[in-house]
């Protein structure tokens, strides 16, 4: 394959991807409330796997988005309860973001909404695309994360 070929291969790839993360973010905000977004239902995701919590600093590299745009998702994430903002007991600078048990009963609501709207893909594919894929996606992602720090 000539090295025009292989760039084209790659950008295919790429736009295939970004466009199922459209697709599928679409879908999700669907079931969301208000003008939830698919970001901050992420980050809501994130933090239910982090008890511990994050700071938004930490929230804001994890996404790659400029710190006054997570300032303003995690506004709204808290308006709605889904989680707090504590002082930083090692930093009074900076907060600890933690979800509360409300955030986790709405993140499990919405994927059990989610997978019932993914039933009909699942019912014409099948698991294995998704199965085949999963370890190429990670060692993708695992790459294009080394390369950003």
């Amino acid at each position: 394959m000539k090295p025009e070929d292989e760039t084209n291969e790659v950008y295919r790839f790429f736009t295939e991807v970004g466009i199922i993360n459209q697709l599928i973010s679409t879908k999700l905000e669907a079931f969301l409330p208000g003008r939830m977004t698919a970001t901050q239902f992420g980050i809501l995701g994130h933090l239910v796997r982090r008890p511990e919590g994050e700071t938004p600093l930490q929230l804001s590299n994890a996404f790659q988005v400029p710190k006054t745009s997570m300032t303003h998702m995690l506004s709204s994430l808290e308006n709605h309860a889904l989680i707090t903002l504590e002082a930083n007991p090692n930093d009074k600078r900076s907060k600890i973001v933690r979800s509360t048990p409300q955030g986790a009963e709405f993140l499990e609501a919405c994927m059990e909404r989610i997978s019932e709207a993914l039933v009909p893909i699942l019912f014409q594919l099948g698991l294995d695309p998704f199965h085949n894929s999963l370890p190429n996606l990670t060692l993708i992602r695992e790459a294009l994360d080394s390369e950003r720090d």
